[in-house]
């Protein structure tokens, strides 16, 4: 009896801290994006500005690597066996991805475009292999464009 119950203590643990950090990171993500707002990060083929204008341009990039709460671990397991979508990993993915954005957009504070920018993610921990995930890595990464000043 005092195993399960250390058993449910510890799952319910795992929910509400993961739940909270997850939260936090998010409201984060959102008050970011609203800062980084002028800065467009966008794919192209052409830069829309004339080349005179253009006083530099160069590579930035930004990575995160988000982990999977204990939890959403255990979900996703369960959700393996009887198959679907594992709705935890979909969360994990989209906080990296955006918080990949966010650094890379905050590596070129002064760049009035980023353009052609691409987002790479993959699997880390010693079970990535066999679909148990244990961290997720985002990269993104573009062409800073700085304009002159006129």
């Amino acid at each position: 009896m005092v195993d399960l119950i250390l058993i449910l203590s510890l799952t319910a643990l795992g929910y509400f801290a993961g739940t909270w950090a997850e939260n936090r990171h998010y409201h984060s993500i959102r008050l970011r994006e609203k800062q980084l707002l002028p800065v467009p990060a966008i794919t192209m083929k052409d830069i829309p500005y004339p080349e005179e204008a253009i006083l530099s341009a160069h590579m930035v990039e930004g990575s995160a690597v988000i982990s999977i709460d204990y939890f959403k671990r255990l979900l996703a397991r369960l959700r393996n066996i009887f198959g679907g979508t594992i709705i935890s990993y979909e969360s994990l993915l989209d906080r990296a991805r955006r918080e990949a954005l966010l650094r890379m957009k905050e590596s070129a504070p002064e760049a009035a475009i980023i353009v052609n920018v691409r987002i790479e993610t993959s699997a880390i921990g010693k079970y990535s292999s066999k679909r148990n995930i244990g961290c997720i890595e985002a990269l993104a990464y573009g062409t800073a464009i700085d304009l002159k000043q006129q």
